[in-house]
């Protein structure tokens, strides 16, 4: 056989049915033809590809070498193909919505929210992507963007969304030891557990040359959710923007130690596509962002 002729699919899930039950008659039951249309096809490959496939064992039909090789391959292909079909249906979803958001951002401020927005809107399918690298709206890939900065692109709506900060934090359990003590004690009772960008940020790093200089590093991430779950576990004290602790802190887990300043952080843009949206979900969930954005901060 030429190895650019590939049979068809028919008579590939029919070897592939008659394999796997070692049986034609079960394998027409499953794919609800005759008996004679299984052996038909199976007769079929094994002409294409001049390899027997099967031969008798008492009632049934067991493979042959080649027909085990085969049938691997078939599986493998079969698998990869109804993967593809499953994605094809979800996003055919009337309710998809293809949001791309940063992962610290929706980690720590857009994830806890999605329950309320999932209420108001039940038949809301999101898709969430932390691939900054999508950074083009239109109506196949992306409905709205989250991003650091303008995207720039003709068509779209765009506004300033979240502003956020720098602040100092720490589990409750350690924010309690730390705030009846003067803030250059707190070194002798807390470590500092380091994002790696904000040791040099220009935004941050006056204050680890400051009010932080005589802590001990304990760790250093590149990473922000690392960190966070290193604070929630009383490792120490970490510099980190608020929108990523905000849960932590609505939960209770975290408490901002005011002793410290609070450092400007990025400003968060909103995208999406000017006008009509391509479904009306798309264009609710824009709005419903836009109005979480305008609630006040704690």
């Amino acid at each position: 056989m030429s190895e650019h002729r590939i049979p068809s699919l028919k008579l590939l899930m029919g070897f592939e049915a008659a394999a796997r039950h070692g049986s034609f008659s079960r394998a027409a039951d499953e794919l609800h033809v005759t008996q004679s249309a299984i052996s038909h096809q199976v007769q079929q490959l094994e002409e294409q590809i001049m390899q027997p496939l099967f031969r008798r064992a008492g009632r049934g039909v067991e493979l042959t070498v080649a027909g085990e090789v085969l049938l691997r391959s078939v599986q493998r292909t079969l698998t990869v193909l109804r993967s593809g079909l499953g994605r094809i249906s979800t996003y055919l979803d009337p309710g998809l919505v293809v949001l791309v958001c940063p992962a610290p951002l929706l980690h720590g401020w857009l994830q806890p929210r999605l329950r309320a927005l999932e209420t108001r809107h039940p038949q809301l399918c999101l898709l969430l992507s932390v691939d900054e690298s999508a950074r083009f709206v239109d109506e196949i890939d992306v409905d709205i963007a989250i991003s650091d900065r303008p995207l720039q692109q003709a068509g779209l709506d765009e506004r300033p969304f979240l502003q956020d900060e720098w602040v100092l934090v720490a589990n409750t359990e350690l924010a309690g030891t730390l705030a009846p003590l003067a803030q250059a004690q707190h070194h002798l009772h807390a470590d500092l557990i380091c994002l790696e960008e904000s040791l040099t940020g220009e935004a941050t790093a006056a204050v680890f040359l400051g009010p932080l200089v005589h802590f001990r590093k304990r760790a250093i991430y590149d990473d922000p959710r690392l960190v966070l779950d290193a604070i929630l576990e009383g490792r120490g004290i970490a510099c980190l923007p608020r929108l990523l602790v905000d849960a932590s802190l609505m939960r209770g887990q975290l408490q901002i130690l005011e002793q410290y300043p609070r450092l400007p952080g990025a400003t968060w843009w909103l995208s999406g596509v000017a006008g009509q949206a391509r479904s009306p979900i798309v264009s609710q969930v824009f709005q419903w962002l836009i109005s979480e954005g305008l609630e006040p901060k704690p």
